[in-house]
Formats: C-alpha cells, sequence, structure tokens
C-alpha cells in the first residue's frame, strides 16, 4: 500500500510558478521517451553514486540485495517516484514529498502498480521541519534551483537531517557554458527538456552552494561533475563542474562537552 497525506503547500521557498509547470508534466514522468526522457538517462549515474556513498558511509555490503534496511530516506521534490522507487526497492522506509499534487498522484498510482510501500506527500520540506521529522539521508536532486529561496530551503533541509546523515544535492551551475548547453542546447535545440524548465540566473554556483549548506549547519564533502557522453549515450562524473554537479554534504554530530 502507498500511503499519502496532502498539507498545504504554501511555504516561504515555494514558487508556484515551478509548482504548475512541473504538474503540467505530471503525466509523463513514467515515459522513458517522453520529456523527461533525460532524467531517465541520469537516473543509473544518481542511483550509483548514491549507493556507492550510503554503503560506505553507513557501513553497509554494497553488493547487498537491500543495503538501505532501516535507513529514512526523504526524496524532496519527488516528481514521479524516479528515485523514490528504486531506493525504497533497496531497503529503505521512504518518504517523498513534492507540491504538486498531480505528481504525487502519478507516483503514487505507479507505486501501487508495482506494490512498493512509499509515504507520498503533497507536501515542502518546510512542512516536515515543524513535523520534527529526521532522516538519515535525504535526496535533494534538480530541486534547489526550482525554489525562490535556496538559502531558508537548505536550512530546512538540514534541519530534516540526523546527526551524521547526509544530504545529495545535484544541480546547475550559473556559468556561460551551462547558459549554452542547460538552456539553449538541451531546450531549444536538442529540445531534451520542454522550453522554459530552466531559469539561467536561479542556477547556482558550487561555492555558492557550499556557502549556503556550511550556513545552514552542514559540511560539504565533496562537489563532482557530471556530463553527458554522447557517444556511449550515458551520464558520467568529471572534474568539470560548469554545468550540472552533485554535492554530498553531512551533518556534524553533536559531540558531548
Amino acid at each position: 500500500m502507498v500511503k499519502a497525506s496532502s498539507t498545504t503547500n504554501s511555504s516561504p521557498s515555494l514558487d508556484p510558478l515551478e509548482v504548475e509547470k512541473f504538474s503540467k508534466l505530471a503525466s509523463e514522468w513514467w515515459d522513458p521517451t517522453g520529456k523527461f526522457a533525460v532524467l531517465h538517462k541520469f537516473n543509473p549515474f544518481r542511483l550509483a553514486y548514491i549507493r556507492e556513498q550510503v554503503t560506505a558511509r553507513f557501513l553497509r555490503d554494497p553488493f547487498a540485495s537491500r543495503p538501505y534496511q532501516d535507513l529514512d530516506v526523504l526524496d524532496i521534490g519527488c516528481g514521479g517516484g524516479l528515485l523514490s522507487e528504486p531506493v525504497a526497492r533497496l531497503g529503505a522506509r521512504v518518504t517523498a514529498i513534492d507540491p504538486s499534487e498531480e505528481n504525487i498522484r502519478t507516483a503514487m498510482v505507479h507505486a501501487e502498480e508495482h506494490v512498493l510501500d512509499i509515504d507520498y506527500r503533497v507536501a515542502t520540506a518546510e512542512q516536515l521541519v515543524s513535523e520534527e521529522r529526521r532522516f538519515d539521508v535525504i535526496l535533494n536532486m534538480e530541486v534547489v534551483e526550482h525554489v525562490r529561496r535556496p538559502a531558508d530551503f537548505l536550512t530546512a533541509c538540514a534541519s530534516l537531517l540526523r546527526p551524521e546523515g547526509l544530504l545529495f544535492t545535484a544541480t546547475i551551475s550559473r556559468t556561460f557554458k551551462s547558459f549554452l548547453l542547460a538552456i539553449i542546447g538541451a531546450e531549444y535545440v536538442l529540445r531534451w527538456l520542454p522550453q522554459g524548465t530552466h531559469h539561467w540566473e536561479s542556477f547556482i554556483t558550487p561555492d555558492e552552494l557550499d556557502s549556503y549548506l556550511q550556513s545552514a549547519g552542514l559540511r560539504p564533502i565533496e562537489t563532482l561533475g557530471v556530463v553527458y557522453n554522447p557517444l556511449q549515450g550515458t551520464w558520467q562524473r568529471s572534474r568539470d563542474t560548469g554545468v550540472n554537479y552533485l554535492t554530498l554534504a553531512t551533518k556534524p554530530a553533536v559531540r558531548p562537552s
């Protein structure tokens, strides 16, 4: 059974126009050749990196069938559940939130069809903070560039993370290269994404993201670039953080004085 609850999705960092934009695409989430085809290609890289880091830092067997057993994972801006479902299959207790009712409805139907127990909710990170929820791992993937106040949003994420927990943040850097590739190339030339999916001025550089994370009380562990290899049709890690990049951060444990 898939659980769901709906809460008022007012939030200081929420951008209603962004919610409306992705709500209109809700039926496309699970079509690997549709509007989210680029995310379907990106997903294997994201999942492999998450598994690598979670198993290493929580001392789990990376080859186990359910290495996330007993871990509480929060997927913020879950969309149709492209990350939530495989993470749940690996044993995690998954809470997945999105401010779009249409997205959550799509995610719930798909999870029910595959007999997955995921706590899907129409909610924002700030709302979970008010409920005093805490998680071992938080997935904040391709979300921060769509919020109004990223510093406040990341502070909410930090409040939701348990000490020594992991926060994964994937986003796009604000560079001339990202304008050419992520907007002109991806949206207008290659048409990988619908036009207007991204706004260049909302992109965040790695230095800015590190500053936001540290101000929120988190410790960035590493940042890596992610690039697309057109010959292999796969996404790969890179030293180039000029367009897509991923930052891993942790919440320092509170040491007794």
